[in-house]
């Protein structure tokens, strides 16, 4: 009987030791996926012209992930070392605070939530099991972390001074990475604006209004009610605004983005999408509105997975951008990856040479590469940020 029970109590440890440390890799592994390719092959012309960008990109969701993103992993599609091999300036860092089962682009609810059981898996603490503004402020202190352990090599951006500093240590040979915060629906403000308060403590800057489902904002392009802002909404757009924190749109249903786009004085980001036009899913806005956007000074991050472009390949990416510049011109289109955001990509971080490549071969120049690479984001940030 005794050696039942030690067998029994040493199964439930093995269980246990899983689903705290196998169970969180096993989940990422299938959801965070690099299509297995041969070695793209960059020209040395391209290799030369990437080596001198300033690459930035406007969405990415490591935050979600229970490891050392500041060291290599075989997991997803970013860390430090692979931002340093492909040249990453700067990247936009999301928190998600709720994700409804069944994810899809036509309609979700809001009743249901699976990252609470990613939080109690990764062994978040148990204040984030139920509160999507305690899973924010808990990925909040997750960068505010990597940045004291990063050294040069990794540093939160809060304001313009911080972004100059970036860039002069890049101009001086240095690999250091900069991270901006944003949270990707403001659910996670649980309906007050107190809790803004608390995340710009932490150094939020951006906010993405809505993601999967309607939440106390307005209605997502994925929800059930396709409505525009609610009074909360527009006091939360208006009250970002005046703290020159930026908007993004990413998610928002169309009645939301012109509601938007009728309030707000400063410009906002698409941080991570596609263009209907070219690739017709639920998950695109159309191109119609995709112009207003860009009239009222938009930046539009063009995403690397399925749903944005529907060709994932870098060939298929790069004419998506080609496509972006064709339609709002070259001064709105930016990089907006979705790395690390339960998405299947062909090329991570640290290939994005390869991006280069095809972007040289459908005939942009060097100045239009560099804009659309990183410095479209990088002057934008240096004009909005506090």
């Amino acid at each position: 009987m005794r050696r039942v029970w030690i067998l029994g109590i040493a199964l439930v440890l093995a269980v246990l030791l899983w689903a705290r440390c196998g169970l969180p890799a096993f989940v990422e592994n299938q959801l965070n996926r690099v299509t297995p390719h041969a070695p793209w092959v960059v020209s040395e012309e391209a290799q030369a012209l990437h080596k001198n960008l300033l690459i930035a990109d406007l969405h990415a969701d490591p935050l979600l992930w229970e490891r050392d993103w500041l060291q290599r992993s075989t997991r997803g599609h970013t860390d430090l070392p692979r931002f340093q091999d492909g040249g990453v300036t700067l990247q936009v860092f999301t928190a998600v605070t709720q994700s409804p089962s069944g994810q899809n682009y036509e309609s979700n609810e809001a009743d249901s939530d699976t990252i609470t059981y990613l939080a109690i898996a990764q062994g978040w603490p148990i204040n984030t099991w139920t509160r999507p503004v305690e899973r924010a402020l808990y990925q909040a202190k997750r960068l505010a972390e990597w940045d004291q352990r990063g050294g040069e090599g990794f540093q939160i951006i809060e304001n313009q001074q911080d972004l100059w500093e970036l860039i002069t240590l890049r101009a001086s040979g240095k690999s250091s990475v900069g991270g901006i915060f944003g949270i990707e629906g403001a659910h996670a403000l649980e309906g007050r604006i107190e809790n803004l308060d608390r995340l710009e403590a932490l150094g939020l800057r951006v906010i993405g209004l809505t993601h999967f489902f309607d939440n106390r904002i307005g209605g997502s392009l994925h929800g059930v009610s396709q409505e525009g802002l609610t009074p909360f909404g527009r006091t939360l757009v208006t009250e970002a605004s005046r703290r020159r924190m930026i908007i993004d749109v990413a998610h928002a249903s169309p009645q939301m983005v012109r509601d938007v786009l009728e309030i707000s004085e400063r410009p906002v980001i698409l941080s991570h999408g596609g263009f209907k036009g070219l690739c017709d899913t639920a998950r695109n806005l159309e191109d119609k509105l995709m112009i207003e956007l860009a009239q009222h000074g938009a930046l539009i991050g063009v995403g690397f997975w399925d749903g944005a472009v529907c060709d994932t390949s870098p060939a298929g990416v790069a004419r998506a951008i080609q496509y972006g510049i064709d339609l709002l011109g070259v001064d709105h289109i930016a990089l907006g990856s979705d790395y690390d955001g339960a998405t299947e990509v062909e090329f991570d971080s640290s290939e994005l040479n390869i991006l280069t490549e095809h972007l040289i071969q459908l005939g942009l120049s060097p100045g239009e590469i560099r804009q659309v690479m990183g410095e479209n984001v990088i002057r934008f940030f240096l004009e909005q940020l506090p």
